[in-house]
């Protein structure tokens, strides 16, 4: 992490773990990127219970250096500008983090809920780096989360599959149709859950997208050609028509139901 990142880290998690309200805050990975790289920002995940400050007292919390600012709708992301520096904070209640938890190890009934995110909101509890913890409370989310059982890793596979396969009907209706939009739309979802489907299978939690297609190809467990079949189908190419890249989606969802 360059320096000056440091020192705003270290600036904004003094101030932050100042609330009273605030039991945790977590440091993202995408801090760990180069400043000039694209990807890069300095993202903190705050824990609280109770009340934090509205969203125009944090702005004036954050401190007159901080430009550009503005919030989500519902007034839990914050995001503006130290000089050329991307700052985006996430209030999470502690309450809603516990239900999300919950999900997953006692109340899988209730997997359905998530169905549509997925669990990066689990790789990032789990993964954060801990820039303050005030009573140990994110030990016990991780705790949980890594003893999770087979049962919960099933049925996110099983989840997962199922959208995939529903995609790849999508891709070929819509290649029938020679329909370009409805196409792109489901070839980007297609890949995206056949990714998931893998991650669930490897009983590892998704990372963002732009960790997508490093991580899953360093997964232990793949269908065999997963690795050329992945590339050829994100870059493209003259030669990869909507036709073969259709098939080459059925190879795809074929390995994965495979394995």
């Amino acid at each position: 992490m360059k320096h000056k990142t440091m020192v705003l880290t270290t600036r904004f998690t003094e101030l932050l773990s100042q609330w009273p309200s605030v039991e945790c805050i977590s440091l993202n990975e995408a801090a760990n990127a180069s400043p000039l790289d694209p990807y890069f920002a300095l993202i903190l995940d705050v824990y609280y219970k109770g009340t934090i400050p509205f969203p125009k007292e944090r702005s004036r919390l954050y401190g007159p250096d901080a430009a550009a600012f503005e919030t989500s709708g519902n007034g839990n992301k914050d995001r503006f500008l130290i000089g050329d520096i991307p700052l985006r904070f996430e209030f999470k209640s502690l309450e809603k983090i516990e239900e999300l938890v919950s999900i997953a190890d006692t109340k899988q009934e209730s997997l359905w809920l998530i169905k549509d995110s997925g669990t990066y909101a689990y790789y990032r509890l789990a993964n954060g780096e801990i820039l303050f913890s005030r009573n140990g409370w994110i030990d016990g989310m991780r705790k949980r989360l890594a003893s999770l059982s087979g049962d919960f890793w099933s049925q996110m596979r099983a989840l997962s599959q199922s959208k995939m396969e529903h995609l790849l009907s999508d891709l070929g209706a819509a290649l029938i149709n020679n329909d370009d939009f409805h196409y792109l739309v489901s070839s980007a979802l297609f890949i995206k859950t056949a990714c998931l489907a893998l991650f669930c299978i490897n009983r590892c939690f998704e990372p963002s997208h732009r960790g997508y297609s490093k991580k899953v190809l360093g997964l232990p467990v793949l269908p065999e050609s997963y690795k050329a079949q992945f590339e050829t189908f994100i870059q493209g190419g003259a030669d990869l028509t909507m036709e073969r890249k259709y098939s080459l989606a059925q190879l795809i969802t074929k390995g994965i139901i495979g394995l």
